[in-house]
C-alpha cells in the first residue's frame, strides 16, 4: 500500500492533468502552423499540404508539364499529395503519441486511445510509398479514352 495520503495522490494526479493539457495545448499550436512539402517522383511538381490535409501549394516545375500527357501530369499531382499528406498524417501521429500512453507519475491517467486507421485511412499507417505510383495507369486511361471536342 502506497503511503501518500489520496490527497496527495489527487494533487499529483491533478499536476499531471495539467501538465498534459498544457502539453496539448503547444502541440495543437505548432500543428496549426505544421505544411508537409513533396515532390512527385518524377519531379515535375511539388506540393504542400497542411496539418489538415489541405492543400496549401502547388508548384509545377521545370516546365515539364507542358509536354506531359494530362493523365501523367495528373498523377503526378496526385502521387505528390498523398504522399505529403501521409507524411503530415504521421507527423500528426508522432506528436500526439505521448498522450496515448499512461502517466508513469500518476497512473490514473491511462492517456487516451486513438484508432490512427479511422482517422486517416489504412495507408498512413504503412509508411513511405518509396516512389510507387499509386493509381497513376488508371488515371492514364481514363482520361486518354475521355473523347476529345
Amino acid at each position: 500500500m502506497s503511503s501518500e495520503s489520496i490527497e496527495q495522490r489527487l494533487a499529483k494526479a491533478m499536476a499531471e492533468l495539467e501538465a498534459t493539457e498544457a502539453a496539448v495545448a503547444r502541440a495543437e499550436s505548432e500543428l496549426a502552423h505544421a505544411e508537409s512539402t513533396v515532390r512527385s517522383a518524377d519531379r515535375a511538381v511539388e506540393v504542400t499540404v497542411s496539418a489538415q490535409g489541405d492543400l496549401r501549394a502547388l508548384t509545377f516545375l521545370d516546365d515539364k508539364y507542358r509536354t506531359m500527357p494530362a493523365g501523367q501530369l495528373a498523377a503526378s499531382v496526385l502521387e505528390a499529395v498523398q504522399e505529403a499528406r501521409a507524411r503530415m498524417a504521421r507527423h500528426v501521429m508522432a506528436t500526439f503519441e505521448p498522450f496515448t500512453k499512461a502517466s508513469p507519475e500518476a497512473p490514473e491517467i491511462t492517456g487516451f486511445d486513438v484508432d490512427w486507421k479511422k482517422i486517416f485511412g489504412p495507408g498512413v499507417l504503412e509508411g513511405p510509398k518509396g516512389g510507387r505510383r499509386r493509381g497513376a495507369g488508371r488515371l492514364r486511361d481514363e482520361i486518354s479514352e475521355d473523347p476529345e471536342d
